[in-house]
């Protein structure tokens, strides 16, 4: 299998692909509106993007803040889900040079991807929310 994982922290290609999944995937099936899916901080991100045989098929993001690795906007497109390619591009994040000395990384995860970040040493905590009309639990890895 040709899988490939790249990752920019420009608006260009890359970032183009990134938003298209997650057009597709947040907009499109989960029917978040599309002023709060592109809110206007993609342009401090990292994004990531896994390519299968060159075709874009998931995403994810990242920002350094206060409180570590802010990992969000994991999407992978329906075609190519249960594959392991969100866990591809999670642990890509995880690896990457540019975090070395980070301690904890941290997300918001939909209720119904809590086992993949799980297999990734992430824990749930605090209390469930809702964000975005949508089931969320905070998680964190701390290494």
């Amino acid at each position: 299998m040709d899988l490939k994982i790249e990752r920019t922290d420009a608006l260009n290609d890359i970032y183009q692909d990134a938003r298209s999944i997650r057009q597709a995937v947040f907009v499109g099936e989960q029917g978040i509106n599309p002023q709060l899916e592109f809110d206007g901080t993609d342009g401090q991100a990292t994004h990531y993007v896994v390519y299968v045989q060159n075709q874009p098929v998931a995403t994810a993001r990242a920002t350094v803040t206060d409180h570590g690795v802010h990992i969000q906007r994991v999407a992978t497109l329906a075609a190519f889900r249960h594959q392991g390619y969100a866990k591809n591009v999670l642990q890509a994040i995880l690896d990457d040079e540019r975090y070395v000395g980070q301690t904890r990384f941290y997300l918001g995860a939909q209720q119904t991807a809590v086992g993949l970040y799980q297999t990734l040493g992430f824990r749930q905590f605090g209390q469930p929310f809702m964000e975005v009309g949508i089931r969320h639990v905070n998680m964190v890895l701390n290494r």
